[in-house]
């Protein structure tokens, strides 16, 4: 099981994860001390050059795993529609992590309503070795018929929480697990509670998967720092937290 959270370059994660007097080119260096993988939510907003990721490839020690968030473009403005060129941009850009290439995120619009061909020829653009999630946020999406599509191409349905309940089905569509957590329901706000992760640890525990990514997206006030490394306590993991 790899824990981390979505993105890693946050203000308020001064004197949580980062000492007061680190400079945020080094965050990266920092942040891989404590964490085995990361999400790079940067590629959803503005896709970044090949030699940024080249730059994060030997930023981060070896074994170290990065998720890449796919671009805007793709997810929300196209809506999956002629997928071939944005997938092959990202794939260009992406691969420059070599062997820290984790699993591609497919987050889709709430108002993208369920359009399995259309996420099938998605799907069919991504070189085989490479493993996609996919985060539907609309109840359409929830039939056999989608559910056979990430089947067949071997993707993961991302297990989605906020409010510390499940935002999807939880499906194994593949032998590995993608799951990201929104929004606690503790206090302070957003942070999860140890009942949520607790039960989120035998959710995943339960399943039999080949490797499970785990990513807290509650990153205000250091929620996901601090999420993650009691989920990974929970889990019978050690994480360093030491700002």
């Amino acid at each position: 099981m790899l824990i981390g959270t979505s993105g890693w370059q946050y203000a308020d994660w001064r004197g949580v994860l980062y000492p007061s007097g680190l400079a945020q080119r080094r965050w990266l260096e920092r942040y891989a001390e404590s964490f085995t993988t990361v999400e790079n939510n940067n590629a959803f907003y503005r896709l970044p050059k090949r030699e940024t990721f080249e730059s994060w490839r030997d930023r981060t020690p070896d074994g170290f795993v990065m998720a890449v968030k796919a671009s805007r473009f793709l997810t929300h403005m196209k809506r999956l529609r002629e997928p071939e060129e944005p997938v092959a941009r990202l794939m260009s850009v992406a691969e420059g992590l070599g062997p820290k290439l984790g699993p591609i995120l497919l987050q889709l619009p709430p108002t993208l309503q369920a359009e399995p061909e259309r996420l099938a020829a998605c799907l069919r653009c991504f070189p085989d070795r490479i493993r996609v999630a996919v985060e539907p946020r609309h109840p359409s999406w929830w039939s056999d018929e989608v559910r056979s599509v990430l089947e067949r191409h071997r993707a993961a349905l991302c297990w989605a929480d906020r409010h510390s309940r499940p935002l999807t089905p939880l499906w194994r569509t593949t032998d590995w697990l993608y799951v990201r957590f929104h929004e606690g329901a503790a206090q302070p706000w957003p942070t999860y509670g140890d009942q949520a992760l607790a039960t989120w640890v035998s959710r995943i525990n339960e399943a039999e998967y080949d490797e499970a990514y785990v990513y807290f997206n509650n990153d205000p006030t250091g929620a996901a720092v601090r999420n993650a490394v009691r989920f990974a306590e929970l889990a019978g993991q050690t994480l360093a937290l030491q700002a």
